[in-house]
């Protein structure tokens, strides 16, 4: 984040425009990318969709508030992203409380941009450190979860964060079956939802990995589950 050395990609769940809009002003012209979202549950559905280097999370927001955006993106989604969360409030409980939700850290308003830029800088750089693992590869397919780069036949596959959690699992436990209720649980945890959707974004993955490709590499064992394998 450091002017002119590289760019991240940050998103903002802010409802107060102007806190929002300085921000953009402070972070666009350095060469960063960001979205944003006015409100918890849009911030959830973009934090679905899109892969960030870290996320700023406001605590009081509607529809969905910062402390259960963070549980959800955690627990529901198992998103590692970075998560900084801001707030008018300075109370020792509420601050104990947002890292309990899963944020990594906290940053009370009025804040300086700097500040902020420090503070995003140094949890971006920590995530980095975690997240140094070697190249997974399953045939010609490659996954590198550190950078959530995937590719096969050296062409870059584009992935949504529940199809790269998929896809990750699949490869670290390739050549053997791997079971619906394993699948569900990586990605859901204690509560998985119907098993349709999990048959859903396996197809999905699969339409990725490989609909455009010769070689099938994600076979389906009928009435046990799925085995990643180049035999």
């Amino acid at each position: 984040m450091t002017r002119g050395h590289f760019s991240v990609k940050i998103l903002i769940v802010e409802d107060n425009k102007d806190i929002a809009e300085n921000i953009a002003d402070y972070f666009e012209p350095l060469g960063h990318s960001l979205d944003f979202a006015a409100d918890g549950l849009v911030g959830l559905h973009i934090a679905q969709a899109h892969d960030f280097d870290v996320i700023v999370l406001d605590l009081m927001m509607p529809r969905l508030d910062g402390m259960s955006l963070c549980r959800k993106l955690r627990q529901d989604l198992h998103l590692d992203t970075p998560i900084l969360m801001l707030t008018a409030k300075d109370q020792l409980d509420d601050k104990l409380e947002g890292f309990k939700s899963g944020a990594d850290d906290y940053l009370v308003k009025p804040f300086s941009l700097k500040e902020l830029e420090a503070r995003l800088l140094a949890l971006i750089k920590r995530g980095q450190s975690q997240n140094q693992e070697t190249l997974l590869s399953v045939g010609d397919l490659e996954y590198e979860p550190g950078t959530y780069q995937a590719s096969r036949a050296n062409i870059a596959l584009k992935l949504n964060p529940i199809q790269r959690k998929l896809l990750e699992f699949l490869m670290r436990n390739s050549e053997r079956v791997v079971t619906r209720g394993e699948l569900e649980q990586q990605i859901w945890g204690e509560e998985p939802p119907d098993k349709d959707i999990l048959r859903t974004h396996v197809y999905s993955l699969r339409n990725v990995i490989d609909k455009p490709f010769e070689t099938r590499l994600l076979h389906t064992v009928h009435g046990i589950g799925y085995r990643l394998s180049s035999a």
